[in-house]
């Protein structure tokens, strides 16, 4: 068998091992805090977790796309498949974080003639343009689409702030 052919098969192995690791070990369950609801939140808390999850995705991005630059051994595309799982993951954390503590929670729905309506659907749209970025970040390895995720992100971290020690 010719090197080339070996290592071809040798990384559709690794390719196919990973992908089929990641479906048998995702996490199809789907936690949020709080649905009882016990009036417990934690808003801080979950804006920081936003951020690092950004941060860990932008670190993946450009640690895929630097090992792309470096070369294109097996260790290189492991690393690169690991470093993907890993962002992908970070993106679906964002994504759940928004869907099943902001949206849920969180933003509270505003019917169209009170006077809080346009505020609520200032949250409504940021909240849906983290998910896009989320999403986005999930589709490509362009630095980008981490920046856009960060400032969507910072957006509405206004809204959650910490609380004022009076100390």
């Amino acid at each position: 068998m010719k090197k080339s052919t070996l290592v071809s098969s040798l990384i559709a192995f690794v390719v196919a091992f990973v992908v089929a690791f990641v479906i048998s070990a995702g996490d199809t369950s789907a936690s949020a805090h709080c649905q009882v609801p016990c009036g417990i939140y934690d808003d801080p808390m979950r804006i920081t977790m936003l951020r690092e999850d950004a941060v860990t995705i932008g670190k993946a991005v450009d640690s895929a796309n630097e090992l792309v630059k470096e070369g294109g051994t097996a260790l290189d595309l492991n690393q690169i498949i690991r470093w993907t799982t890993v962002k992908d993951e970070a993106a679906t954390n964002i994504q759940r974080i928004v869907s099943d503590y902001f949206l849920t929670q969180r933003v509270k729905a505003v019917a169209a003639d009170d006077p809080g309506h346009a505020a609520y659907l200032d949250q409504l749209a940021k909240m849906h343009a983290i998910l896009v970025a989320a999403m986005k970040c999930k589709q490509t390895v362009d630095p980008a689409n981490v920046r856009v995720l960060s400032e969507c992100i910072e957006a509405i971290a206004p809204m959650y702030p910490p609380p004022h020690d009076h100390g």
